[in-house]
């Protein structure tokens, strides 16, 4: 039995057949007949609001010939309090799979563990997979390999998108540049599971330099809302702008896994240059994510 859990855990195996598998569920799609999903009912238990997670996923599970069940924590005992293992020993026994978007990380491996079915982490504070898979398709897309690129993430350091790039790096070989204020920088932790090629810096024209890829991400993560005022203050500076863009490689892309707040973490001008490729990444959620049901489903 197959679960997507964490970067950290899948194997660089798993994940290339993910992206190779990606191309064709995007170029298929409409003709395909390939329906791994038939007669399968998949619950989604959300915790956390979402636009591209949950509606790339409820059309996926129905295009794989599935039936997504949408859970808000808040319509079922978990709300209540009742515990994750009880709740995953019910739902093992009626349901073929289960995609969680939450907050903790260990709620989503004690699912996977007590449930017995397929499980799919669609974020939580620890780490966002399902992103960072798209991410490397989008990137695959665009420079045909993500081998020897670098990434530069600019913003919250410590957050679950930059701790899931720092463990793709390290098994896909690329390098990732990481510039945020020490307060909010890539930990030591993940540094050292991570195993790759790793730069923190403070400066984000540093780490701007000669990059392929600029990267951003709301400085205001679900959960953190009562440290806005903070969070805007220190952040302040960690914008990806022109200015950024100008160190970059010729040739380089922005991505932002949205929703953007223009005007902090990313310039409205930047933004509006690289949309084309911003949605396009956000529409390749469908894709991978439908290559990673169909993975799970082997």
């Amino acid at each position: 039995m197959k679960h997507l859990l964490s970067i950290e855990k899948i194997s660089f195996r798993d994940i290339k057949q993910i992206l190779e598998n990606t191309v064709m569920f995007k170029r298929e799609r409409g003709s395909q007949t390939l329906l791994p999903l038939k007669g399968q009912t998949w619950a989604m238990i959300f915790a956390k609001s979402s636009t591209r997670t949950r509606v790339s996923f409820e059309v996926g599970i129905h295009e794989l010939g599935g039936k997504a069940l949408f859970l808000n924590t808040d319509d079922i005992q978990l709300g209540r309090g009742e515990l994750v293992k009880d709740t995953a020993r019910v739902l093992g026994r009626m349901t073929h799979g289960c995609i969680i978007r939450t907050y903790a990380q260990q709620d989503v491996e004690d699912f996977a563990h007590y449930s017995q079915i397929p499980t799919v982490n669609a974020l939580t504070d620890q780490e966002h997979p399902c992103q960072i898979l798209t991410d490397l398709f989008t990137m695959e897309e665009r420079f045909g390999t993500v081998r020897g690129k670098v990434v530069a993430f600019v913003g919250d350091g410590a957050s679950n998108i930059s701790n899931s790039w720092a463990f793709a790096a390290g098994k896909m070989d690329f390098e990732l540049r990481v510039a945020a204020p020490e307060e909010f920088q890539l930990s030591d932790e993940v540094v050292e599971k991570a195993k790759g090629k790793i730069v923190r810096t403070t400066d984000p024209l540093e780490a701007s330099e000669g990059a392929d890829v600029l990267y951003t991400d709301t400085w205001i993560s679900m959960g953190k809302e009562e440290e806005e005022a903070r969070r805007l203050t220190l952040l302040n500076g960690y914008q990806i702008n022109r200015k950024l863009l100008e160190k970059a490689k010729k040739g380089a892309i922005v991505l932002h896994c949205l929703p953007a707040y223009r005007g902090k973490e990313i310039s409205e001008e930047v933004f509006e240059q690289f949309s084309t490729v911003i949605f396009d990444q956000a529409e390749n959620r469908l894709h991978t994510q439908k290559s990673i049901l169909d993975w799970m489903s082997d």
